[in-house]
């Protein structure tokens, strides 16, 4: 399955059905470009969109981009397999962003069409001397309604390895739940940290917060910003987006810090030389330094990587932080 070290601060969507949006989103920076079948196409152009996206698909990977997904139809909608069948035929595709994922048994048939596909492809030789892209695909699981917040547990054992993250889609959850969105998100608490805490317990990578469905004006993006850091503090890694001046405060908010990197790589080295000095407990600017610090810290580190900081220039600067 896909490697678990993907960044997606920032997934943005963009209509599939557009090919002016498609071209457009070649030329942006971005995490992961999400090239969406469902929701932003009307059902009379579900055919020209798969079409569309496939070909988008087919091209090299846009040099600011680090993942390009495809948003299929749900699975209940009946649409799912029909865009199966044609995006799997790129033989860039990585991801998969499944919406209104209910129960395990969404996600089992996700899994039975990737397995089809790549027995079949191995039977008729087509995959002959190479690895098979559809052995290699991911899903992100969209958990969209009251039943899809209680069946968190069954969605995330049902499919070990394929599923590498969940996906919180408010608007369709406020729809379930005969609610009204407020600036305040109170009324999705619950399930914004049941979805949290579900992604942390079964290990998955991936944990995407709500959509901020505006964008026009400072007040929006101060909006933003504050949607940003409540998501960041309850434990996901990354937010959903629906327009590009969306996509660099996103990023930037779920990125560590530059303070938050020189403390941790500091960390990092003081602790190794506390394991030489046979140090259990030690400390570090006054302040007691334990094993979940330590582990903090060095995901800080490894995540800094990822979001391109320069860790070795600052373990150079600190290569002799000692414990204290």
């Amino acid at each position: 399955m896909a490697a678990k070290n993907v960044l997606r601060r920032a997934m943005l969507y963009v209509p599939g059905s557009s090919q002016r949006f498609l071209d457009k989103s070649r030329s942006m920076t971005a995490d992961c470009i999400a090239y969406d079948l469902e929701d932003s196409v009307t059902p009379g152009r579900k055919a020209e969109a798969r079409a569309a996206v496939r070909r988008a698909l087919d091209q090299d990977m846009p040099s600011g981009v680090k993942e390009r997904a495809v948003r299929i139809n749900s699975v209940g909608s009946g649409l799912a397999l029909a865009d199966l069948e044609e995006v799997v035929k790129s033989r860039n595709l990585t991801t998969l962003v499944v919406p209104k994922v209910e129960g395990p048994n969404d996600l089992t048939f996700i899994r039975d069409v990737l397995e089809h596909t790549r027995a079949t492809r191995q039977q008729s030789g087509e995959d002959e001397g190479q690895t098979s892209p559809v052995g290699s695909i991911s899903v992100l699981a969209l958990i969209e309604s009251a039943k899809s917040v209680l069946q968190l547990n069954e969605i995330c054992r049902a499919t070990p390895g394929l599923l590498q993250g969940l996906v919180f889609a408010a608007e369709d959850y406020a729809l379930d739940m005969s609610i009204t969105r407020t600036p305040s998100l109170t009324e999705f608490l619950y399930a914004r940290q049941a979805i949290a805490t579900a992604a942390r317990a079964y290990n998955l990578p991936s944990t995407i917060d709500l959509v901020a469905t505006s964008f026009k004006t400072e007040a929006d993006h101060e909006a933003l910003v504050r949607e940003c850091e409540e998501g960041k503090g309850m434990g996901y890694n990354g937010k959903q987006c629906i327009h590009p001046s969306q996509v660099d405060s996103v990023a930037k908010i779920f990125s560590p810090s530059d303070k938050e990197v020189e403390w941790a790589v500091r960390i990092v080295i003081a602790q190794k030389r506390a394991e030489e000095q046979g140090k259990g407990a030690w400390a570090m600017d006054g302040k007691m330094i334990d094993a979940p610090v330590e582990g903090k810290a060095r995901a800080i580190v490894a995540k800094a990587e990822l979001c391109g900081f320069d860790v070795h220039s600052l373990r150079e600067r600190w290569k002799d932080q000692q414990p204290e």
